[in-house]
Order: structure tokens, then sequence, then C-alpha cells
């Protein structure tokens, strides 16, 4: 198998503390108990899997790896209905069409036997590579991130496929033979657990639940992705959009929305929130309109004054 035996300093990083710091520079601010499981699906060569609800930043684990690795993020995007070929390859039927009736202009005496013309239609250069099967070819230095963003919205036999692969790191296209990974790519698996994902697939992998962040740990990240903001009014933002959770709302905002946020009051020159502020950005945080008109009949003025006396 291409996956190496445990490393207990993966890519030079000695520690989870380090690997926190990492990423930091690479615009994620993660929690102890992340990093540490982070730390040791690099470690292990296993695939990571992160459970949590949306928004609470989940798909940036892999783009911040892929940041701090320099190398390539390669992301297979789940839906309802997907199947193992829409995640590894497709031929290029219409390349070898064209490369058919080119041979048709070719004399007899110059033209390639049959079988060998058949075996030209199935070279690589006709193969189209999904997510999964680029993954695996990849041929870079740093293996690439292969990020199977919210594996919850596929169905039973995608997941067993999906096993079958991440077992071995290897797949077989009849036309060409089974293709071994040369380096394990870093999987990163994500789920909004709309539903259940099975057992045996988590058992592969090393398993974090991602929570919101925590007040103070949302301030700095929007001090980290928003720089223009200023203290004051990152304070406010957060301490809103940390009420805005406890409202029972279909879509409570998550992380983007609150970085989203606080960069649109950046750029209309807000100091301070205001109640008209709010009302006048809330398309910024809140995306469903039940969701405004509930807001909107409680107290955003309430919402304001809880927010302007933390940032005091």
């Amino acid at each position: 198998m291409p996956v190496p035996n445990a490393n207990s300093k993966p890519y030079g990083i000695e520690s989870p503390g380090e690997l926190r710091e990492m990423l930091a520079k690479a615009q994620y601010l993660s929690d102890d108990a992340l990093a540490t499981t982070i730390f040791l699906s690099l470690a292990l060569s296993r695939p990571l899997f992160l459970e949590g609800e949306a928004g609470v930043g989940k798909t940036e684990v892999a783009k911040a790896l892929a940041r701090w690795l320099n190398t390539d993020l390669i992301r297979l995007q789940c839906y309802e209905g997907i199947d193992a070929s829409q995640a590894l390859y497709e031929w290029d039927y219409s390349k070898q069409l064209l490369h058919l009736r080119a041979t048709e202009l070719v004399s007899d005496l110059e033209r390639a036997n049959l079988s060998q013309l058949e075996s030209e239609l199935y070279d690589q250069r006709f193969l189209l590579k999904r997510p999964i099967l680029a993954a695996l070819m990849y041929n870079g230095a740093v293996p690439p991130v292969l990020l199977i963003d919210e594996l919850d919205r596929a169905d039973d036999e995608f997941e067993a496929f999906l096993l079958e692969v991440l077992s071995e790191f290897s797949v077989t296209i009849p036309e060409l033979g089974t293709i071994q990974a040369k380096m394990a790519p870093i999987v990163v698996i994500t789920s909004n657990r709309t539903r259940d994902v099975h057992d045996a697939l988590k058992r592969r992998c090393l398993y974090s639940w991602v929570e919101h962040p925590s007040f103070e740990r949302e301030v700095e990240i929007v001090n980290l992705r928003a720089p223009g903001v200023g203290q004051k009014l990152a304070l406010q933002v957060a301490s809103v959009v940390a009420n805005l959770r406890t409202m029972g709302l279909y879509k409570p905002p998550g992380v983007a929305e609150t970085i989203d946020w606080a960069k649109s009051l950046s750029i209309l020159g807000a100091q301070d929130l205001t109640e008209q502020l709010v009302l006048d950005t809330l398309g910024s945080v809140l995306k469903y309109k039940e969701d405004a008109e509930r807001v909107k009949a409680n107290s955003i003025s309430d919402l304001v004054r809880s927010a302007v006396s933390k940032s005091a």
C-alpha cells in the first residue's frame, strides 16, 4: 500500500500545538482537540472525518491544509445520486470519435490494425479524471488534499465504493488495469449529519465533531480573516451572531456569514452597530426569509444594546 508507516513528525510538525500554529498562518484557527485529531490523522495517514452543523468551518480545514502544505486541493462535492463514475473517471467520447475519424483518412496501408486502434482509443489522453482518480494519480512532491464534501448527501452505495477506495488507495479501470496511488492523498471527509454515515467508513477515519466557535474564538477569526474590521466592531458582530444562533433559526449563521457581515459593515464605514445597520445588512448574515422575519419580530434593539455593551 502507498500509505506510509506512522510518522511522529508528519510534514516536519512535532506536535498538535505546532500544527495549530501552522494552520493559524494558513488562516484557520483551531482548538486543541481538533488540532490534535488533524495531527494524528496526518501522522497515521488516516482519513479525517469532520462532522457538525453547516457553517462551522469543516471545509475550511481542508483548504487550510492545502494552503499550509502548498499543495492542490481536489474537491469532490457529494450530492444525491452521485456514483462511482462521477467520482472516478469518464472517457472523452468526443475526442475518441475525432481520433476514429482521423484514422479513416489514412490509407489502408498506413492504417493501424484493429486491435491497435482499439488500444489507442483507451489511452490516458482520452481519460477524463474526476476528483478521486485525480488524487490517486497526482504527481506532485506533496500529496494533494482530497476533500470529500458533504458525504451525508450521497447514498449507501457510494459510501461502500468510497470505503473500498480508501482502504487501498487504488482503483481498477478495465481498459487500463489497476491504478495505485504513489502516495496516499490527505483525505478530509465532511458531513452535516443530515443522515448517519455508516460505522464501517467512520472506523476507517479519525473523527472530530466540529462546533461553532466560542465567542472569543469567533472574534479572533474575524480579526484574522477580516483585518480591516476594528476590534470593537468585531466584538459586536460576534456577539449578535452568537445570539442569533440561540433563536432557533432554520439556518443559523456560520462562521463564513460572520466574516461576510463584518466585512460588509466595514465597507459601509461602520464603527458601531446600530439597529438600522442591522436591518439594512441582515442579508449578509441570514439567507432565508423566514429567519429574517423571525429576527425582525424580536427586539433588534436588544441585540444591538447587548452587543455594544460587550464591546465597551
